[in-house]
């Protein structure tokens, strides 16, 4: 039996592509790619002949049985997308479940993901995030997806291209308000990369301005916190001994309810080691 390597590759500088990744793509015996000609440029870069097979959404069913019987065979297969992580908000995720059905030893070569180079660069709040990918193309679906997190109060990441960025963010600003902080990330690691960190009223003034180019990463902080008067220290306190008595370690459902109360995490902490201890 083979192996499948997931391979990260650049999302824009060929130079982001780590050593390990570009052993990797020489050393298998065939690469699966959601787009063999943009593969290819990669591959022609590194000076590196493979037999590839194109693996994309609209083909994951039967391509992906073929690529399975050839790893059960005895080849290694590395999967590859456009940019980025295999299998994130990509078609490569069919594949990994499938090998994992079939008990194929898989390994991961990590590299570049523009969802965390967004978050990173955000300047907005990265403890807690939740990756929500690209909103569909229809405004219904993308209207109900947006009220489903306008009240997360993780950091959401979106991706978008420039010929829909407008309409999405007039959607986002209608849901979120205004006055929500966002970061644009565009065209990370190519030679045009811009960060833009504003609210989502001032990124609706803009764009109508200038011609949006190139993929973005929409970077949208989560809704204020709720005042803590709202819940008491003491209050809180019992919530962590709750959590706690439910199979939450002591120090995540303080980190947890400090979340979302606004109140330290240590000083609560303290709090409910204490009821505890007089519990006991």
């Amino acid at each position: 039996m083979g192996k499948l390597y997931l391979v990260g590759t650049p999302i824009g500088n060929l130079g982001d592509l780590s050593p390990r990744a570009a052993q990797v793509l020489e050393s298998v015996d065939f690469i699966a790619a959601e787009d063999t000609r943009v593969s290819l440029k990669l591959l022609n870069h590194l000076g590196i002949k493979k037999p590839m097979v194109s693996y994309f959404q609209h083909n994951i069913r039967q391509r992906g049985q073929q690529i399975l019987d050839r790893i059960l065979a005895g080849e290694n297969c590395a999967i590859i997308t456009d940019a980025g992580m295999p299998c994130i908000s990509d078609p490569g995720e069919d594949l990994v479940a499938l090998c994992h059905e079939n008990q194929v030893p898989l390994e991961v070569v990590p590299g570049p993901s523009a969802a965390i180079a967004a978050l990173a660069a955000s300047g907005l709040p990265t403890g807690r995030f939740a990756f929500e990918g690209f909103l569909s193309v229809k405004a219904s679906s993308r209207m109900e997806h947006l009220e489903s997190v306008k009240n997360d109060r993780r950091t959401l990441i979106f991706y978008e291209a420039p010929h829909k960025l407008r309409a999405t963010l007039e959607d986002m600003a209608r849901v979120f308000g205004a006055e929500r902080r966002i970061t644009l990330a565009r065209e990370l690691t190519k030679v045009h990369e811009e960060i833009l960190r504003t609210t989502l009223g001032e990124a609706c003034d803009l764009y109508p301005q200038r011609e949006p180019k190139g993929e973005f990463g929409l970077v949208v902080e989560g809704p204020p916190r709720p005042e803590s008067s709202l819940v008491t220290k003491e209050q809180a306190a019992e919530m962590i001994v709750q959590l706690n008595g439910c199979g939450v370690s002591l120090s995540d459902a303080a980190k947890q309810v400090a979340a979302d109360t606004g109140y330290k995490k240590g000083e609560l902490y303290r709090m409910a080691l204490a009821l505890q201890g007089g519990e006991g």
